[in-house]
């Protein structure tokens, strides 16, 4: 009894390791490589799956997910020959578990040097001042490269990013140098600019207000001009109507005797502004005989009223 007891329980045991070979779980965004008898037979998906006791063996075992698989710092040389220290991350995912299992010996390592071979090669190609703005065109290089390289292996690369680019102290002072004296230099140029527009904007305004004085003086020689063409108008026309009625009047009743009183005060008049302001004088003999200088005026005023009829 005991001895068929032992030989139960150790076939219980063979019973639970041949289910435990056989049925296996596959997780989620994973693949299973198969082997049978030493050969490939199948890859099998996530899930609940039954191999062949003995027969059936996993191989290996991948992972569907996106890696990422970081890239070590290296030396790289630029075209003008100065070497930067340059390390990077690689994101890459498995498409064939087949290809990935058979189709080289360790793909994440192949890829990785394969990426470090390639970044060397696309620095080299340009100088170290472009190397910061090139990083996109950079990675773009080396994620293509990488893809075709990585094809036959079922892997596909998606993305390669430079995470630091190191250039050596000496050329970092350099550039530190060389940035300073751009910034002064951009300083001093905004500078001259902002003096030259603030003089170019004295010189519009002073034009400006030049133009602006000589027109309001042109306007005020105008308007004084025609103040004075004005004026002399009012008085041509006040002398002209004045004129006119002083021959009127001298046509009305007692306006010969007012011309004779007022011939009379201005002869008078003048004849003691001469005596006063001379010392010696000459004067005709005829010079106090106050009624022949009236009748001569007179006869003067008389030969010029007709015609001032005549015109009217």
């Amino acid at each position: 009894m005991e001895g068929g007891f032992i030989v139960i329980v150790l076939l219980a045991i063979m019973a639970l390791v041949v289910i435990a070979k056989t049925a296996i779980v596959v997780p989620q965004q994973s693949a299973f490589v198969v082997e049978r008898l030493g050969r490939y037979s199948g890859t099998l998906d996530a899930g609940f799956h039954i191999l062949l006791p003995f027969v059936d063996v996993i191989r290996y075992k991948h992972s569907l997910k996106e890696a990422a698989l970081d890239i070590p710092a290296q030396v790289c040389i630029t075209r003008d020959n100065v070497q930067v220290g340059v390390d990077g991350v690689l994101y890459l995912k498995i498409l064939n578990p087949e290809r990935a299992s058979y189709g080289i010996q360790d793909y994440l390592f192949a890829i990785s040097q394969l990426a470090q071979t390639t970044l060397r090669s696309e620095v080299g190609k340009i100088d170290l001042d472009r190397t910061f703005e090139e990083r996109t065109n950079i990675n773009i290089a080396v994620v293509a490269e990488l893809d075709k390289a990585s094809e036959p292996w079922g892997v596909k690369v998606l993305r390669y990013e430079i995470k630091n680019i190191t250039p050596p102290a000496d050329v970092l002072a350099a550039m530190e140098k060389q940035m300073r004296a751009e910034r002064e230099k951009r300083a001093v140029i905004l500078t001259s600019e902002g003096q030259r527009d603030a003089a170019i904007n004295n010189a519009e305004g002073e034009k400006q207000q030049t133009i602006k004085a000589s027109e309001a003086r042109k306007q005020q020689q105008i308007n004084e001009a025609e103040g004075q063409a004005a004026a002399i108008l009012a008085v041509a026309t006040a002398t002209a109507e004045g004129i006119k009625k002083v021959a009127e009047a001298t046509q009305a009743p007692g306006g010969q005797e007012a011309i004779q009183l007022r011939v009379a005060e201005q002869y008078i008049g003048e004849f003691g502004k001469v005596i006063h302001n001379a010392d010696t004088i000459i004067l005709p003999s005829n010079v106090a005989d106050v009624a022949s200088m009236i009748t001569t005026a007179m006869s003067v005023v008389s030969q010029q009223t007709p015609s001032a009829q005549t015109r009217r």
